[in-house]
This record gives structure tokens, sequence and C-alpha cells, in this order.
């Protein structure tokens, strides 16, 4: 066992953890929770993506000993005080969001994207999105919702 610290979505933890456990597991499992999902376990669907120090990271490859020290934003630490954040209502007004297994990944990396560029343009966006695989949707309304995000995040 090994002692590990982290803040997840401001709070700090300080959590005694097999070595192998991946980060996804202690989100999940040990903090209870369940916005980041579990998809493929390889990296390649983006479900489990979360902020590690501001950068997205596929939390199924990451160890939870390496975010030891780290700040981790889920999507459970979108919304404040009862009120969503604006990536939230965008994928609710835009109607983004079908089945809702993609979703909070989505969002973290779409966040993710506009602190790097506050004003992509849709190509960018599909670039920045890349990683996130979505079985529902044609992506064209998570692409509407990350532009009105950011016209409400960055240009109000």
């Amino acid at each position: 066992m090994i002692t590990i610290q982290l803040i997840v979505n401001g709070q700090p933890y300080t959590l005694e953890i097999e070595p192998h456990l991946t980060l996804l597991e202690i989100i999940r499992s040990r903090l209870g929770m369940t916005g980041t999902k579990e998809g493929c376990s390889t990296g390649h669907c983006g479900a489990c993506t979360v902020l590690v120090s501001d950068q997205p990271v596929c939390s199924c490859l990451v160890l939870a000993a390496e975010a030891n020290g780290q700040h981790v934003l889920t999507a459970e630490g979108l919304a404040a005080n009862g009120t969503l954040h604006p990536m939230q209502e965008a994928f609710v007004k835009q109607g983004a969001l079908q089945c809702g297994f993609c979703t909070a990944g989505m969002m973290i990396s779409a966040i993710a994207l506009l602190q790097r560029n506050p004003r992509p343009s849709e190509q960018e966006i599909r670039f920045g999105l890349a990683g996130n695989l979505c079985r529902c949707t044609g992506y064209h309304k998570i692409v509407e919702a990350v532009k009105t995000a950011a016209e409400v995040m960055y240009h109000e």
C-alpha cells in the first residue's frame, strides 16, 4: 500500500491505495464519483477524460500514484453552488447529449480545449474532441455546444 494525496474538484483527499490502481478506479470506486466512465480501458474512447493539473488525460491510463499531489477535475466538479457550468448548460441547450456515456469526458475535453484556445474554429473543436468517441450523435450538436459555451465563457 502507498499513500497519495489528491485534490479532486477542490476537495483534498489522502488515500491509502494499492500501487497498481488507476486514477479512474480511485475516482469511481474510492471517491464515488461515477460521472467519469470506464469505456474501453485502453485510452481510445475518451469517456474517462479528466483534467490533471489542467491537462486532459485518460484516467484509465494514469496510475493514481502518478497523480499524487495534483489537482484533478471531474465532471462532478463543473457545477458550483447548484449552478451548471456554462459547458453543461450549452450541452443541454444544444441537445448535445443522448445516452450520456461520453458526455462527462466530452465536456472535460472541451473545457481543456477552450482553456488553450478560447475562440476555436469548428475544425479546431472537432480536432480538440477527436479523442472522445460518441456512438449516439453525429457530433454536430456537440460542436455547437462547444461553440455556445465558448461564447458564454469568453465573449460575454
